[in-house]
């Protein structure tokens, strides 16, 4: 490894590290602005009907946070008492600190799943809707994509229409956390209007590889963002002059969507190199985004024992499970320090297999 080389850092713990853009802080410096909680800035106004429009739904609202936006959604869809079904890996679930349960009385179960993706057939398996006063509700059904846990995991669209027929079917509602949406439209050309059309309300990011500093968006009907508005105050998320963060949102969808694919190409990139001194390590063919999740315990590793020297060698990454490590590309993130990061990762994977 060459000493230029060992002084780059990667710091690949998540594409929540991005940082705006001289350029967009430009454009958040000029927005204007007005009183968002009285529906009057302009700005926030703007960002919801492009969102809405992108992703084929009748209303949009602006949320501080992805975690609100997912809370919002199946808020409007789940009954106190009722519950909600999704996967075991699901954000909502293993990353949303129960909120569910503590905002809105929401229990939740969930089905085993290889790499987050989509098993339509377990979720309806799963689901209770003829339980009358026996057995606790399934009124929704959440399908992350791409899917944060899984590592990257794109579900496929013929899946996602099934579940919402199915589920249409039992009278249950479908939500889709969308906070990584982006990068799936990017990585297979897929309409974002096509993924919005599989579920009822869709949550979006815009804080994560688009490199805004703030912000979320939960689209749907506009009865039910009249309702998620309600919620949002409700919840503690009622903002004013917020078209300063909501134009950071507008830029990165102008500026920073269509650049997703270099993130996805970086990251393919050391998940072959990998592959080829360790292949117990990672699958290329199942690395669909931005997100190279790691199998390191045969090669000898703990998690945490990797995470550590990685980060001596200077690639940080994220511990997501006893023998699992997770490593995200995102707009910090240039082709030196991938090389950088690939050298370590494939050093590391070799030294002990």
């Amino acid at each position: 490894m060459s000493d230029a080389l060992a002084d780059v850092t990667a710091d690949l713990r998540s594409d929540t590290l991005t940082r705006p853009t001289q350029a967009m802080r430009e454009a958040m410096a000029s927005a204007p602005v007005g009183d968002d909680v009285y529906g009057e800035d302009p700005t926030v106004l703007a960002l919801q009907r492009q969102v809405a429009d992108l992703l084929g739904h009748e209303d949009a609202l602006f949320t501080p946070t992805g975690s609100m936006a997912n809370q919002l959604g199946v808020r409007l869809h789940v009954a106190p008492g009722q519950e909600l079904v999704t996967d075991d890996l699901a954000h909502v679930l293993r990353a949303e600190m129960g909120a569910a349960a503590v905002l809105s009385g929401i229990s939740a179960r969930s089905y085993p799943t290889t790499g987050g993706l989509l098993d339509v057939d377990a979720a309806m398996a799963l689901a209770v809707t003829e339980g009358g006063a026996y057995q606790v509700g399934t009124a929704c059904v959440v399908v992350e994509n791409t899917h944060n846990f899984g590592g990257g995991t794109i579900q496929p669209l013929e899946a996602m229409q099934d579940l919402q027929e199915r589920a249409h079917a039992r009278g249950m509602a479908v939500h889709l956390d969308g906070a990584r949406l982006w990068n799936a439209h990017v990585a297979t050309g897929t309409p974002l209007a096509d993924y919005g059309a599989c579920a009822d309300t869709v949550s979006v990011c815009l804080s994560k590889g688009l490199g805004a500093p703030v912000g979320s968006l939960l689209v749907g009907s506009s009865d039910r963002m009249q309702q998620a508005r309600v919620w949002r105050k409700r919840f503690g998320g009622g903002m004013r002059q917020v078209g300063i963060l909501a134009a950071a949102g507008r830029y990165a969808l102008e500026h920073q969507l269509d650049r997703l694919a270099e993130d996805h190409a970086r990251c393919q990139q050391v998940a072959q190199a990998v592959a080829a001194v360790n292949p117990e390590a990672v699958d290329p063919q199942a690395v669909h985004s931005n997100i190279l999740v790691l199998r390191v315990a045969p090669a000898g590793w703990s998690a945490a024992d990797f995470i550590e020297a990685a980060g001596e060698r200077g690639v940080l990454g994220y511990v997501t499970g006893p023998e699992h490590v997770r490593f995200v590309w995102h707009l910090d993130v240039d082709d030196a320090q991938t090389d950088h990061a690939s050298a370590v990762l494939t050093e590391l994977l070799a030294s002990r297999a």
